[in-house]
């Protein structure tokens, strides 16, 4: 287990919604439209695929209002083409949100909207899939599948095999719904770490499928390390400093790094200054930075890849 240390920054001239705007996108596979946010940079080092976590959308990786915070657009001013996508069962594929439930198949719908978007767009050393809490399982599930061996490596942030124990108190089980405004303490707490209008989400809220609660009751306990231990690229994982719903004491992401025990690496980033929501907050060009340059490493290497 590492820990990075940020040596990407964006250049003294970037001037946020100039730099580059993101465009909104629909593809259709096989009859259910996959929305998503697409940033390119031209000649791109990489790809990367961002998957945002539940009760939100795409725009939380480009927040409205907050350039400043976006990573379409930080990653794009530094090189990097960023396909930020709904997740299935949210954005314009919500509606089949039933047909389009079991895990192969939201894999499999993932794998080809990203085809899809993508086109013959140049992908530069390839793609890298970065994820934020919920949409860490589908990350997971991506890079343990048969077809996960051809991606750069994954990020993972915002999640971990047990809550800390209020978390585990307020969040109780998908039978008992928990107390909107307890989350909301678990989620945006402390307050002084975001911008005060986006805290509570509303700006980039969105309703979360069904499916969602039973893929994560069985999440942390079973398939994160079932899943884990078929991982073969390089993993990245993040743990806020005041992350409120997952344990991150130094017991805990030891665990956590020691299920991958077929990745070629795992580095652990302990990201100061930061709460749950990452990429909503003040330290999210920070976050990005170091992120990003774990991303360069993983271009530079084929370690963990098939001749």
């Amino acid at each position: 287990m590492t820990t990075t240390d940020p040596d990407l920054s964006l250049p003294a001239d970037f001037d946020g919604p100039e730099t580059t705007t993101p465009c909104a996108r629909v593809a259709d596979i096989d009859g259910i439209p996959m929305s998503a946010l697409l940033s390119e940079a031209p000649n791109p080092r990489a790809v990367i695929v961002a998957l945002h976590g539940g009760a939100t959308n795409s725009a939380y990786y480009d927040c409205p209002g907050h350039p400043e915070l976006s990573l379409l657009r930080f990653a794009s001013a530094l090189g990097y083409t960023v396909l930020a996508l709904d997740r299935p069962g949210y954005g314009t594929s919500a509606p089949f949100a039933v047909e389009i439930a079991p895990h192969q198949r939201r894999v499999d719908l993932t794998y080809a909207a990203i085809d899809h978007h993508l086109g013959s767009r140049p992908r530069g050393a390839g793609v890298f899939v970065w994820a934020h809490s919920a949409g860490s399982e589908l990350a997971v599930r991506m890079a343990a599948d048969e077809r996960g061996t051809d991606l750069l490596g994954i990020e993972l942030a915002g999640t971990g095999r047990e809550h800390q124990p209020v978390a585990a108190e307020i969040l109780g089980t998908p039978h008992q719904p928990a107390p909107p405004e307890a989350v909301r303490e678990l989620l945006w707490q402390p307050s002084h770490l975001y911008p005060t209008e986006l805290i509570g989400g509303a700006p980039i809220a969105s309703s979360t499928p069904r499916y969602e609660s039973g893929v994560l009751a069985t999440w942390a306990r079973i398939d994160f390390p079932a899943l884990a231990a078929r991982i073969r690229v390089p993993v990245h994982f993040t743990a806020a400093e005041f992350e409120k719903v997952w344990r991150i004491d130094s017991a805990a992401l030891q665990d956590i790094a020691a299920m991958f025990t077929a990745a070629p690496s795992v580095t652990v980033n302990e990201q100061a200054g930061s709460g749950h929501n990452l990429s909503l907050g003040h330290g999210a060009p920070d976050y990005y930075a170091k992120v990003l340059s774990f991303v360069e490493d993983c271009t530079h290497s084929t370690t963990g890849k098939d001749d």
